[in-house]
């Protein structure tokens, strides 16, 4: 059985429109970011769900495309009657922002994102979403609109009798970026970006 506390919550205005943010820990302990829209409850709600990337979401790296990832869903929720965005503590794919950079290095060296998480010795994605799905599920919500190129993400909503549209998440391709999107194309099964 899962701990999923709401620990504090607040209001939260931003550029991007009014939202409410809540702190929730969960069965890892660490402290995941909830930011909330609800104007019309009745409705579906978007939903986006982004693991912590402190280099595109606070510094603007152009070796990933999470920032513009992040801003768009603000963008589109912030528009909306109803929605929510997970912001989860799972930097680099769950191997934390040190190995992360270490990836980055192996990859300087030839390696893909993938290669270069097993060379540090992790699988290739250990994220998990069974908070957001607990969260929905205490919260009655049954159907989402999930912003995502993840089929993995579509999954674990899934997996949990939550029906889910998905909406795609276009980003831009750069020099810097096209290898990493390609890789989570072929090797990952996302969607194309």
């Amino acid at each position: 059985m899962s701990t999923l506390k709401i620990l504090e919550t607040v209001h939260l205005p931003t550029e991007h429109g009014e939202f409410s943010m809540s702190i929730i820990s969960y069965d890892d302990n660490l402290e995941h970011i909830v930011l909330e829209r609800v104007i019309k409850k009745e409705e579906t709600p978007l939903i986006r769900i982004h693991s912590e990337c402190m280099t595109g979401d606070i510094f603007g790296s152009h070796r990933c495309d999470c920032g513009e990832q992040l801003e768009k869903s603000l963008n589109t929720i912030g528009k909306s009657n109803h929605g929510y965005i997970f912001y989860l503590r799972q930097e680099g794919r769950g191997i934390g922002l040190l190995n992360k950079l270490k990836s980055y290095n192996l990859q300087e060296q030839g390696l893909d994102t993938i290669e270069a998480n097993h060379q540090l010795g992790f699988e290739t994605d250990l994220r998990d979403y069974n908070m957001v799905a607990d969260f929905l599920s205490s919260r009655n919500i049954k159907d989402v609109k999930l912003i995502t190129n993840n089929p993995k993400k579509s999954e674990s909503l899934r997996a949990a009798n939550i029906n889910v549209e998905r909406i795609p998440l276009p980003t831009t391709t750069r020099q810097e970026n096209k290898r990493y999107k390609d890789v989570k194309v072929k090797k990952m099964g996302h969607y194309g970006h």
